[in-house]
């Protein structure tokens, strides 16, 4: 189920976008941007309806997902997804906070490889869905949950 939410959350993302990889030819693995910021809120719908009535956010069923030029490469876009969840999920488990932040890198799998070398918790195996991109998750110091996103590799241009 939880699998399901991320892919029904993620999928316009990419049937939208490139991927938003920076630099498609540079392998180090590390972070390269933000891909989403999600929240527990006592109640979903009415929190999208205040920003969208508020804030101006373009909202949707799964929140909003804005969209930006990659500055490396102007011709490909970015998309950073918004997202307040039900405050009972547990898809941010096993960390006790109120949000979870999606963080874009490359080389997800090297990248998995410094982590655990230096110690850090990664709590799954990297797992593929097609068209979404590769994802895993840690924990920060503090207990903190991160899920790493690896975007499909794509070289399609965006056609404005």
């Amino acid at each position: 189920m939880k699998n399901l939410l991320l892919i029904i959350l993620l999928l316009p993302v990419f049937l939208f976008s490139n991927g938003g990889v920076s630099d498609m030819n540079n392998k180090e693995p590390k972070v390269v941007g933000i891909g989403g910021i999600f929240f527990k809120s006592d109640n979903p719908q009415d929190t999208k309806k205040w920003y969208k009535e508020n804030l101006g956010f373009p909202v949707d069923e799964w929140g909003t997902m804005f969209k930006s030029r990659d500055v490396d490469n102007p011709n490909l876009f970015t998309y950073l997804q918004w997202s307040p969840f039900d405050k009972k999920t547990d898809y941010f488990d096993p960390s006790k906070k109120d949000f979870m932040i999606n963080y874009r890198v490359q080389n997800i799998e090297g990248f998995v490889k410094i982590l655990k070398e230096k110690g850090i918790t990664v709590l799954d195996e990297i797992t593929e869905y097609g068209e979404i991109g590769k994802f895993v998750h840690i924990l920060d110091p503090e207990g903190n949950k991160i899920e790493l996103w690896e975007p499909p590799k794509s070289n399609v241009e965006d056609k404005k």
